[in-house]
């Protein structure tokens, strides 16, 4: 290819960077004000893992959410189980660190979910209702 002649599809960048990283939210803080002690704590310690998921690829985290859900549900036995469980723990924990901003209904449907992957993740591990 010639050097005048951009390559279509690819963010400029350094060669095998995949780009520039996004850049991050506006604001001042990672931190909820006025939060109790235990919320600041898990909220400084979820900053660093916020921030790489934030400037990670797009695509990577619905594809590997989606990978861990399809081996939670065809996988049977404990290592589903196991993938279901890994699941509602990622989710309830962005639900933790979202719960400020969160209006009542939208509340309601992320505990929904969580309540679900972990009712999946019973029916997996032989426990039946």
């Amino acid at each position: 290819m010639s050097p005048k002649r951009k390559r279509r599809g690819r963010a400029p960048g350094r060669p095998g960077q995949g780009g520039p990283r996004r850049p991050l939210p506006e604001g001042d803080s990672f931190y909820t004000p006025a939060s109790s002690p235990l919320r600041r704590a898990i909220e400084r310690r979820s900053a660093a893992p916020l921030v790489y998921l934030h400037q990670a690829p797009r695509w990577l985290l619905p594809v590997a959410l989606t990978a861990v859900l399809l081996v939670g549900m065809l996988v049977a036995g404990p290592l589903g189980a196991l993938a279901l469980v890994v699941l509602a723990a990622f989710i309830a924990w962005l639900c933790y660190l979202s719960w400020p901003r969160l209006t009542m209904g939208k509340r309601l449907v992320r505990l929904g979910l969580v309540a679900l992957v972990l009712v999946g993740a019973l029916l997996q591990a032989g426990i039946r209702f």
